[in-house]
């Protein structure tokens, strides 16, 4: 790219784009992996009624895509379990998090300013995983377009397509969160960016795979963290998903027609995300009980 080649980063694209994720990339997005696990409601409880489920269901929050998308490519699920250090980090991190004395791992982790860095860095593992399944299904199916937009989809978004089945794991059957009918933003992001590197696998788009990489991680780490910093669960793709929708399909997303038969709401507060409603909620419940 051009812009690229004036601004000289080229060779920085091609660093960052080769930079090793472990220990402190991948240790960041297990804490923000296995933290959004304790925000689910009831697993506190779980932890404390079996640690053996809640470990499953932490494991499945970090590892999730790997297991998914081995499944997809035809490869044992449990493939990614021969990594010891990395299943052993994570362990770590679910231990602190969840037992740590006076709960002071927990209280660090989710302080503000410190939880925004993790959630940057943890958008730059989202990315790199993104690449990587495109790239390993490429090998695998040369020519198959849609299985790499599959396979990179997945391992962007694979914890929360499996987020059902880990809910049958803390004893929780709730289908009307199923994320393909209710997408958020890091699961849209992840399909959008799976095409993208996709056509760029194809070389149909005429970016490097380093500089794509650079571009989609600053993109979705700023995107995170203003979401985080605002308490916000929209999406920056709102606008033009409502217009696409609108000229393919003939109403927006969340229904035009629905808006005809309820009056406006009142002006609210800013929406928290689910996280922070489950945690309120926690926290009140344990208040009743002293």
């Amino acid at each position: 790219m051009d812009v690229l080649a004036v601004l000289n980063l080229g060779d920085f694209a091609q660093a960052f784009s080769k930079m090793g994720m472990f220990p402190v990339f991948d240790l960041a997005y297990y804490i923000v992996s296995i933290l959004y696990l304790k925000y689910e409601p009831g697993s506190v409880e779980v932890s404390r009624r079996s640690p053996v489920a809640s470990w499953l269901c932490a494991m499945l929050y970090c590892f999730g895509s790997y297991i998914l998308a081995d499944i997809m490519l035809g490869h044992s699920p449990i493939d990614y379990f021969q990594h010891n250090s990395h299943i052993l980090l994570a362990s770590a991190v679910w231990y602190l998090l969840f037992y740590c004395p006076l709960n002071l791992f927990y209280k660090c982790v989710a302080f503000l300013p410190i939880k925004l860095v993790l959630v940057a860095l943890k958008e730059v593992v989202r990315t790199r995983k993104i690449a990587a399944g495109v790239h390993h299904a490429h090998h695998a199916y040369h020519h198959g377009f849609f299985i790499m937009v599959i396979v990179g989809y997945v391992k962007g978004s694979g914890v929360a397509l499996m987020s059902n089945f880990e809910q049958l794991l803390r004893g929780v059957w709730r289908p009307d969160t199923n994320e393909i009918l209710n997408m958020s933003f890091p699961t849209k992001a992840s399909l959008y960016g799976a095409i993208l590197f996709t056509l760029q696998e194809a070389h149909i788009l005429p970016v490097s795979k380093g500089n794509l990489i650079l571009i989609f991680t600053l993109f979705m780490a700023t995107s995170k963290v203003v979401m985080t910093a605002r308490h916000s669960h929209g999406s920056p793709f709102a606008l033009i998903e409502s217009w696409v929708c609108h000229l393919l399909f003939g109403s927006p997303l969340g229904g035009a027609e629905e808006d005809h038969h309820h009056a406006p709401a009142a002006p609210s507060s800013p929406l928290k995300t689910k996280e922070e409603l489950s945690e309120g909620a926690r926290k009140r419940k344990a208040k009743k009980a002293e």
